[in-house]
C-alpha cells in the first residue's frame, strides 16, 4: 500500500471532475483526479467499438459547455474544435419531411409549406424562448443560497438573487415561472398547430427525464436545452472533432498543462474520514491518497451513499439523497455502416446527413412511447435522435463507411424482469425497425451495432440508474434543492468533502458549470 499527499483529490474524471481539477491546479494547488476506468471522460468518451469505427459512446452532441470555461482553460489550444450541426430533419410517415436549415429564410419557407400560421409564430416563439433562456442563464452561474439560512454567505446570495429578479421585467418573471412549471406540450400547443413541428420541439423537453411531453416541468427541460451556445451563437448545437471524447481530451490536456495529475484505473472505494472531516480516499487496490479537500464528481448516490459511511451525514440528508430521482430513461444504439442510410424523404446524399435526424412525428407519438416506459417496457415506437458523425468528421469511420449515433427514448432502467441480452437485442431491433420505416436500406448497410441501455450506462460509465444527467431536471431537484435542501452550494455535511457533478446545480449535459463553481467554492473556503 502506498500513501500519496495532495492539496485536493477529485473523484471521477468526467468533464466536471477534469474542469474542477484544472481550476484548482490553475490556482496553484497540488491536485490529483482519480478515474476508475482506463479512459478519461465519464459519459463523454469516444471509443473504437468496431475496428476503424469510432463512436461517441454515450453523450454525443456539444452546446452547453460554458464559453468562459473554454476561454479560461484555453481549450482550443488543447485541441477543442466544435463542428456545427447545421440542420434538423424530421421524416414523416407520408414520405414528406420537416426541416430546420442553417439559414432563417429557407427554414421559414419550410415551415410555411406545412403551416403558414406556424411560420408566422415560429419567429416570435424563437425570440421569446431566447429571451427567457438569456434571462434565466445568469441563475446557472449563481451558487444557490439556502433560503432557510441566516448565514452571511446565504443572506448575500439571497440579496444577489433578489437583485437579479428585480432586473427582470414583469413579463420575463411570469414567463420564467410558467416555463419551469408547465409541460412542453402545453407550451407548444399555445404556439403551433403542425404535429411534426410540435413533436420535434417537444423532444428537447423529455431528454434524460422519465417524463412525457405532457408532464408538468418538461418545458423547463426544453428551456435548459435551449441555452446551447457555440461561439456566441445562441441555440446552436455541434459535434466535437473526435467526438465528445475530444472535448474531455482537451480539458484533460489543459488540466495536465496547469499541473493537475490524472490517474486512470484508480477506482475509489471509500472517502477516509479523520477528526470529523474528509482527509483522503482509499482505492480498491489498497492505495491511499491524503488531502485537505476531497471533491466527488460522481453522481449523488455514489458520492453520498457509497463512498462515505452514512454515519458521517445527518439522517435527513441521507434520506434526501436516497429519494433523489435518478431513473434512467435513455438508451443509445451506435451503428457502423457500409453506406449512408437513404431516407425516403430526401434520397441520395443530402444536407440531411450532416445534421440531426429526428423521429418525432408528433407529441402524441412521444407520449405513447412514454406510456409504455411507465409500465416497465421499452418503447415499441421510440423517439430517436440520430446524427451521422462521419459526415461531419471523416476520421470517425473508414473511407466510404459511416457511423451513426442513435439516442433513444424510452428505455427504462427498471424494465420489467430486468435487462438481459435478449431484451437488449430486442430493443436494438426495435430501433433498427423504426429507422427502416424511413430509411429502407439501413439493415443491409449495418456492419455492426452497439446497444446501450441505462443498465449499461450504469455499468460502464458508473452512473447510478444510468441517468445521463445524474438526476432528473425536475422542479423539486433544481437550484437550492439540487442535490438536497441546504446543501446546494457544492459543500456537504462532511467538512472537507465537496460535490461538483451533474447532480449538483445547475444540472446535466456537457456544461461544466458544476465543476467550475465547485472548484471556486473550494478556493473561497481555502482563503
Amino acid at each position: 500500500m502506498s500513501v500519496n499527499q495532495y492539496d485536493a483529490i477529485i473523484i471521477g474524471a468526467g468533464h466536471n471532475g477534469l474542469i474542477a481539477g484544472a481550476y484548482l491546479a490553475r490556482a496553484g494547488k497540488k491536485v490529483v483526479v482519480l478515474e476508475r476506468r482506463e479512459v478519461v471522460g465519464g459519459a463523454a468518451v469516444t471509443e473504437e467499438i468496431f475496428p476503424g469505427y469510432r463512436f461517441t459512446e454515450f453523450s454525443y452532441v456539444v452546446s452547453l459547455l460554458r464559453p468562459e470555461i473554454i476561454r479560461d482553460l484555453e481549450l482550443p489550444r488543447h485541441g477543442l474544435k466544435i463542428l456545427p450541426l447545421p440542420s434538423t430533419v424530421t421524416p414523416m410517415d407520408n414520405g414528406d419531411y420537416l426541416a430546420a436549415w442553417p439559414d432563417h429564410e429557407p427554414t421559414r419557407r419550410e415551415i410555411y409549406r406545412h403551416s403558414p400560421r406556424d411560420a408566422e409564430a415560429a419567429d416570435e416563439y424563437g425570440r421569446v424562448m431566447a429571451r427567457a433562456a438569456k434571462a434565466i442563464k445568469p441563475v446557472l452561474s449563481l451558487v444557490p443560497p439556502d433560503p432557510s439560512s441566516m448565514s452571511v454567505r446565504d443572506m448575500l446570495g439571497l440579496i444577489k438573487l433578489g437583485q437579479y429578479a428585480k432586473s427582470l421585467s414583469e413579463t420575463e418573471l411570469y414567463r420564467i415561472a410558467k416555463l419551469v412549471t408547465q409541460s412542453s406540450a402545453d407550451l407548444l400547443d399555445e404556439w403551433f398547430e403542425f404535429d411534426p413541428l410540435k413533436g420535434t420541439k417537444s423532444a428537447s423537453g423529455i431528454i434524460g427525464t422519465f417524463l412525457g411531453p405532457r408532464s408538468p416541468g418538461t418545458a423547463y427541460v426544453l428551456l435548459h436545452h435551449y441555452m446551447g451556445e457555440i461561439d456566441g451563437a445562441f441555440r446552436a448545437w455541434g459535434f466535437a472533432k473526435n467526438g465528445t471524447g475530444g472535448v474531455t481530451a482537451a480539458i484533460a490536456s489543459s488540466a495536465r498543462a496547469l499541473g493537475a495529475e490524472i490517474r486512470t484505473g484508480a477506482a475509489v472505494k471509500q472517502v477516509i474520514v479523520k477528526g470529523g472531516r474528509a482527509a483522503g480516499v482509499a482505492l480498491e487496490n489498497g492505495d491511499e491518497f491524503q488531502a485537505k479537500v476531497v471533491m466527488s464528481a460522481a453522481d449523488p448516490k455514489r458520492s453520498f451513499l457509497r463512498f462515505v459511511e452514512s454515519k458521517h451525514f445527518p439522517d435527513e440528508f441521507v434520506e434526501q439523497i436516497k429519494n433523489f430521482r435518478v431513473r434512467g430513461s435513455s438508451g443509445k444504439v451506435n451503428i457502423a455502416l457500409s453506406e449512408l442510410p437513404q431516407f425516403t424523404c430526401l434520397p441520395g446524399e443530402s444536407p440531411l446527413h450532416r445534421g440531426a435526424i429526428s423521429i418525432s412525428p408528433s407529441m402524441d407519438y412521444i407520449e405513447r412511447a412514454y406510456d409504455e416506459a411507465k409500465y416497465g417496457q421499452f418503447s415499441k415506437n421510440p423517439y430517436i435522435d440520430m446524427i451521422i458523425p462521419s459526415m461531419i468528421d471523416r476520421d470517425m469511420a473508414p473511407p466510404g463507411h459511416h457511423v451513426m449515433s442513435c439516442f433513444v427514448q424510452y428505455a427504462p432502467y427498471d424494465i420489467e424482469g430486468g435487462w438481459d441480452d435478449a431484451k437488449r437485442e430486442a430493443f436494438g431491433e426495435t430501433v433498427i425497425s423504426t429507422i427502416e420505416r424511413y430509411a429502407p436500406n439501413i439493415r443491409r448497410a449495418i456492419v455492426g451495432k452497439q446497444v446501450i441501455t441505462p443498465k449499461d450506462i450504469e455499468r460502464i460509465a458508473g452512473i447510478t440508474g444510468g441517468n445521463i444527467f445524474h438526476g432528473e431536471l425536475l422542479l423539486h431537484q433544481l437550484f437550492f434543492l439540487r442535490p438536497a435542501p441546504q446543501w446546494a452550494d457544492f459543500r456537504t455535511p462532511l467538512p472537507g468533502y465537496y460535490f461538483g457533478a451533474s447532480g449538483a446545480h445547475p444540472g446535466g449535459g456537457v456544461m461544466g458549470a458544476a465543476g467550475k463553481m465547485a472548484a471556486q467554492e473550494v478556493l473561497k473556503d481555502w482563503r
